[in-house]
């Protein structure tokens, strides 16, 4: 004898639910390039209360021990680079890296919304990438 034949249509259709409750591919793109224009902005007026909220908490804590001091003092120390335009948004389900002309950025999804992860970073070939401000 056969089960219930919606068992299975019932657990497809969750699964559904919760990836489109996520938001599609591109809002999810346009959501994080949004973030690191913001950051990229606060960044060039020396914002630094901005930017210590638009780190992830590992991210923020790292900098602070790393530092020996508040994030808003850290994050001056911090040579990041004038980044430049936007040159591709790759998104993996909560993780984000944002290619720009002169900087690498990457971002993790909160409930809070999207968090800079790490940030002043530069590819290295066959080796992770090397970064300025990133979390522990």
């Amino acid at each position: 004898m056969r089960g219930p034949w919606y068992g299975p249509g019932i657990g497809v259709l969750a699964v559904l639910t919760a990836v489109s409750a996520c938001g599609t591919l591109p809002e999810r793109r346009d959501e994080v390039s949004t973030e690191v224009t913001r950051f990229e902005q606060a960044l060039g007026a020396g914002q630094r209360e901005r930017l210590c909220a638009a780190l992830a908490p590992a991210t923020r804590e790292e900098l602070e021990q790393s530092a020996k001091t508040r994030c808003v003092e850290a994050i001056e120390e911090q040579e990041l680079p004038v980044a430049g335009a936007v040159r591709g948004v790759d998104v993996y389900g909560d993780q984000a890296r944002v290619v720009l002309e002169r900087d690498t950025v990457f971002l993790a999804h909160f409930p809070t919304g999207w968090k800079v992860t790490a940030a002043g970073c530069q590819p290295r070939p066959q080796r992770p990438y090397a970064c300025e401000i990133k979390g522990g």
